[in-house]
Order: C-alpha cells, then structure tokens, then sequence
C-alpha cells in the first residue's frame, strides 16, 4: 500500500460506470464495431462472443430502430456475401466512440478529485477490501524492523493501539513498505484466542488488544464473539462453545483479543 495503483495514469478507480445510450447497448456497439473491423457477420459474432443467430437479431433491433440502416447486409451472388457499416452506421459510432472517450475523461476527473481526499481515500479503501478473513483493520506503518530472514512491522491503528506482524524479507521487498504507509490487517477469527483476565502480559502472543463484548452467537459446535475496540472497530474471534460457557461471555464484559505476530496478513495500497 505504499503508493496508488495506476489507471492510464490516474489513482485507483474508486467511480466506475458503463457508458449507455437510450436504446442502444455495449453488446449492440461492440457487434458494430466488429463488423467496421472484420467486414463479415460471423467473424464479428465470434469476435465479441455472440452466436451467429444472436448477431443478427442485434443487428436487425439495431436496423429496425434506427431512422437510417445502420448495418448492411449482402449474400450470395457472384462475390459472396458481405456487411458493412452504412453512412448512418459510421456516424453512429463514431459518435459512440466520442462520447466513450468523454466519459473516460470524466470518471477520470471524479477519480483524481476522490483521490485528493484522504479521508475519503480511508473510507473507500476499507469498502472496497474483499476478503475471507473475517477482520481487517486498518493503520499505519510506524517501524520496520528488519532481521535475517523475517521483518517485522509494527502498524498503528486508528484508535492508538498497536499491532505487530511478522512478514518475509522478500514480501517486505515486494510490498515495497515504508515507515508512514497505509496498511490494512486481515486476521482470520479462528487465529483469535480470548482471554478474560486482568493481567494479558503473562500470555506469550505478541498482539493483545483490549475490548468489550458486544455479540456472542453460538451454535451446536461453536462461538463467535465481536469484540469492542476503543477505536470503534470490532474483531471476531471463533471459539469453541465450551470454551464460550467456560469463559461465561455476555454483552459488556471486558476481555482482550490475542493473536500471534504471524497471524495477521499484512496488505499494501497497491492492493487497493
């Protein structure tokens, strides 16, 4: 996450949009600009991944709708036959491929102005962010401390707390991570062990991080309990259910969420 993914140049997409006219489609466009390129039904119906019947009911909705042919067609005859795009066809897209552009350039505008809103950068990254792992945090990289064969990085939260994660030096390379960079934290909650104790030190996880109980949902094997951060965020953790009763778990209780420094993968922007 140390710098934007880039789109012809431009920060990561956060608006997206297809281009559409009243009665008119992008498979109806593509199948036009097809025949402009081969000169032939079928190869165009292959080219955009139509069946060749397919082709032409676009072809004749298209011809039919238009106030001017817009595709013409030929066969048989003595030179085969063979498609083409009309006067009125070529205006059509050429006027299509006008307004693509111009619609390229305005997403691209919106981008550029979302991406110059950090705040709005944060929220939009931890939207878009789809993954299996149950919790992602969020945060900043405050030190990389860097070994023979593993690196280890601590990353701030937004909330103050802490959380250290261990990583190879070759991931650390590829990464491309730096003191200052954002990073997201994807943490499995099976990887989640719970302790309800007043003293967290004598436990040998290297993360610990301290919350309330809000939810304990139970079924016939196992728990998953969210917990609480100060920061507002929560974290789900996968227990047993015997372990749930042992620990008696209800909703305000405090406990502290741990989990091992290599439990937690660490994600860059560029990932965004």
């Amino acid at each position: 996450m140390t710098g934007s993914s880039n789109y012809n140049n431009i920060p990561t997409p956060w608006v997206d949009g297809e281009l559409r006219l009243v009665g008119l489609d992008s498979r109806m466009i593509s199948l036009i600009r097809a025949i402009d390129q081969s000169g032939s039904i079928n190869q165009a119906a292959k080219q955009v991944g139509l069946s060749y019947k397919g082709a032409w009911q676009i072809i004749e909705r298209a011809n039919n709708g238009a106030p001017k042919t817009l595709v013409s067609t030929a066969t048989g005859g003595s030179k085969g036959g063979g498609t083409c795009l009309t006067e009125a066809g070529h205006s059509l897209l050429a006027l299509f491929t006008r307004l693509e552009q111009q619609h390229q350039q305005f997403l691209e505008q919106l981008n550029r102005g979302l991406a110059a809103d950090p705040d709005t950068v944060l929220l939009l990254q931890r939207l878009v962010v789809k993954t299996s792992a149950s919790n992602q945090l969020f945060g900043s990289i405050t030190a990389i401390q860097a070994g023979a064969v593993n690196a280890e990085i601590f990353v701030k939260l937004k909330g103050g707390e802490q959380v250290i994660t261990t990583i190879t030096l070759t991931s650390l390379s590829e990464l491309g991570l730096e003191v200052g960079a954002d990073a997201v934290l994807l943490i499995n909650s099976a990887d989640i062990t719970l302790v309800i104790d007043s003293d967290p030190n004598r436990f040998s996880a290297r993360n610990r991080l301290s919350g309330s109980v809000i939810r304990v949902q139970q079924d016939e094997v196992n728990a998953e309990v969210i917990v609480l951060l100060p920061s507002g965020e929560t974290l789900a953790a996968m227990i047993t259910q015997q372990s749930a009763q042992g620990l008696a778990l209800v909703p305000g209780m405090l406990a502290w969420a741990m989990f091992k420094s290599n439990a937690p993968i660490l994600g860059g922007r560029p990932l965004f």
